[in-house]
């Protein structure tokens, strides 16, 4: 624990500090990192150069869930449990968790270096997880088959939801793409981010040089991975009759992904610019600087995300009794709590044994300065009295 003898923690410069703490730039604001836990809490109300950095992700999860929930009130919408939503709530839990442990990294990071170095383990490890949730709501809500139902059955893949009828659409579906959407696609979603995150883990270890441009382009991977089923519907013609309600209802989905795309973009070149404190070091020290807009432009495209995702929604439940010609592909099964919650438990099962692998060494190789800093202000703890 850090013992400040009654006074208020102070804040340092980035010569004040061990050199893993620092960040390019960024002169002054930091703290020391053996915070306690009350202390760490309570810096979320002062000015550090984490401050910004926590309240960027922290507050989007409110905004998020305000947008999120406005799905269960549309009407025919099923009730919030049914497995038509599941692959929605997995979604949710995704972008929940990304947020959340992005702004308790921020947050929690001073408590010692080996602290540190797990916060920012965990973050990666949900950014994966939150690419297979996306991958998720896009096989279910997006994929080329969304929408489909066997004839004579009522309601979307099992669930019973109301809508307008109207004429079958032509051949929709290219047959070549089944292996893959159907085999291969959440599979991959899976690797990747396990890819992912073992070599963002890495980069805290080795790479140190590159590491901001490897961790910004190794998520391009999944991306590209998990917005197939969206290039496949850009490219191919709508499935939903031209007179429809449900085409009208998707017809936002491009402006939304070419946002969600763009602001992906704007926040790649924030976090590997170092822009504006690269142009003036000291001076956006707290205030302003690169992560904090990389946060709110990741949030924005998030935001995005979740609009293009219930554009398709609203369309699938305005026409559930979609079919496609049987010789298409074959009907894509309803979402299950084992398609959906265990592909994620799974996932998420795997990244916590690669974070506890990553942590363990941390902590051997920062163990012994995290009992050396401990000394240290032990001593100075008796000089207080």
């Amino acid at each position: 624990m850090f013992l400040n003898c009654g006074r208020s923690l102070p804040l340092l410069r980035h010569t004040d500090v061990p050199p893993r703490v620092t960040e390019n730039f960024i002169l002054s604001g930091y703290r020391f990192p053996n915070y306690s836990l009350q202390d760490c809490l309570l810096s979320a109300f002062r000015p550090t150069n984490e401050t910004g950095n926590f309240w960027t992700h922290f507050l989007p999860v409110f905004i998020f869930a305000y947008y999120f929930v406005e799905v269960f009130g549309w009407e025919g919408a099923p009730h919030g449990d049914d497995p038509f939503f599941y692959p929605l709530w997995n979604y949710f839990i995704g972008v929940f968790c990304l947020l959340m442990a992005s702004s308790m990294a921020h947050l929690l990071n001073s408590m010692s270096l080996v602290v540190r170095e797990v916060c920012f383990f965990v973050d990666y490890g949900t950014i994966s997880a939150y690419t297979v949730g996306s991958s998720l709501a896009y096989f279910y809500y997006i994929h080329p088959q969304a929408g489909i139902r066997e004839a004579g059955t009522g309601g979307f893949n099992g669930s019973q939801v109301g809508a307008d009828t109207g004429p079958r659409p032509l051949s929709y579906a290219v047959p070549e793409f089944s292996t893959f959407f159907e085999t291969f696609y959440i599979p991959s979603s899976c690797v990747v981010a396990i890819i992912c995150v073992l070599s963002c883990c890495n980069t805290r270890q080795r790479w140190r040089q590159y590491r901001y441009v490897i961790r910004t382009l190794v998520f391009l991977l999944p991306f590209l991975i998990s917005s197939t089923p969206v290039f496949y519907r850009l490219l191919t013609r709508s499935p939903y009759p031209a007179a429809s309600s449900s085409f009208v209802a998707s017809t936002s989905m491009p402006s939304f992904f070419y946002r969600h795309c763009f602001w992906l973009v704007v926040s790649a070149v924030f976090n590997i610019s170092k822009f504006p404190e690269r142009l003036a070091p000291g001076r956006f020290d707290i205030w302003g600087h690169s992560h904090q807009w990389f946060h709110c432009c990741t949030f924005l495209s998030i935001l995005d995300e979740l609009h293009m995702i219930k554009a398709e929604l609203k369309a699938i439940l305005l026409q559930p009794s979609l079919l496609l010609p049987a010789e298409t592909l074959p009907r894509l099964p309803g979402p299950t709590i084992a398609s959906t919650y265990g592909v994620m438990l799974l996932l998420q099962t795997t990244i916590a044994s690669i974070i506890v692998w990553f942590s363990w060494c941390a902590n051997s190789i920062y163990g012994p300065q995290r009992d050396q800093l401990a000394k240290e202000h032990l001593k100075k703890h008796l000089k207080c009295h």
